[in-house]
């Protein structure tokens, strides 16, 4: 399936067991997901993300640090839903940097990507160090039969810091070439936050013919700016009611978003 375009986030609320959870169990997370989810379809969104968002403080999600059994089992419950009810690729991410079990995911529910937001390198974050899983990760995908599933990989990812000084053409070339990712994602430095322009046109330029996507920061008026040196965008903040992170997503500021942007992606999407 192709991966590309104008991709809406839907966040999932906190689960069972997260330090914000208040109440509804696994239906009422589950529940909250689809309205999103709809909300992006009907829309006009060209594609779907599922992140764990609302489980902050995130595990690391390396191997001593998976995201726990119950909200994985969840997570593709919601995910098996999506890619049954609509013709759109849907994706996942398993906040903080659990691609193993996003990759999991997507290859039991017939998902078309993931996002992991540190493929290779080191970087200091809220969660400690953490390190890319690149050469595991692309074995795993491999031995389960999953090589359709695209990996999109965060180059200087938001809320972090590399380890080692890092400019973000290395940081780009590294991820596709010798991390084997399938495509980049450029961010802000926080969530919500806009990409700096001079950083976007480096990483382009960086990528040569392959995928680059903006992670963070979007509106209808900076994303025409933009298209024209991109495969696509994931957009979540500006998506929901008055823009407001923790609200649900309002499907007229979705057809907006998606009016603006058609037809402007100057890159062709994943095949």
């Amino acid at each position: 399936m192709r991966v590309g375009g104008f991709i809406g986030v839907v966040h999932l609320p906190a689960m069972p067991g997260d330090p914000r959870y208040e109440s509804g169990g696994f239906d009422g997370v589950y529940d909250f997901a689809l309205r999103d989810a709809d909300a992006l379809i009907e829309g006009g969104a060209d594609g779907i993300i599922v992140e764990n968002f609302g489980s902050a403080p995130f595990w690391r999600g390396d191997r001593a640090s998976r995201i726990p059994p119950h909200q994985l089992a969840l997570m593709t419950r919601v995910v098996g839903e999506l890619v049954t009810r609509c013709a759109l690729p849907v994706g996942v991410n398993c906040l903080r940097n659990d691609v193993h079990s996003a990759l999991g995911i997507a290859a039991a529910t017939g998902a078309a990507f993931v996002r992991v937001n540190v493929h290779t390198g080191a970087y200091l974050t809220d969660q400690g160090v953490i390190e890319g899983e690149a050469a595991e990760s692309l074995r795993y995908r491999g031995a389960i039969g999953a090589t359709h599933v695209k990996i999109l990989a965060d180059v200087l990812v938001k809320h972090a810091a590399p380890m080692a000084p890092l400019n973000i053409s290395d940081a780009v070339k590294d991820t596709l070439h010798r991390g084997c990712a399938d495509g980049v994602i450029v961010t802000g430095i926080a969530t919500g936050g806009a990409v700096d322009e001079g950083e976007l046109s480096e990483a382009a330029q960086a990528a040569g013919d392959e995928a680059v996507f903006v992670g963070s920061g979007l509106d209808p008026t900076r994303a025409q700016a933009l298209a024209a040196r991109l495969t696509g965008a994931l957009v979540g903040t500006w998506l929901k009611q008055e823009g407001i992170l923790e609200a649900p997503v309002d499907p007229r500021r979705v057809r907006s978003f998606a009016d603006a942007v058609r037809g402007r992606w100057g890159r062709p999407p994943i095949e």
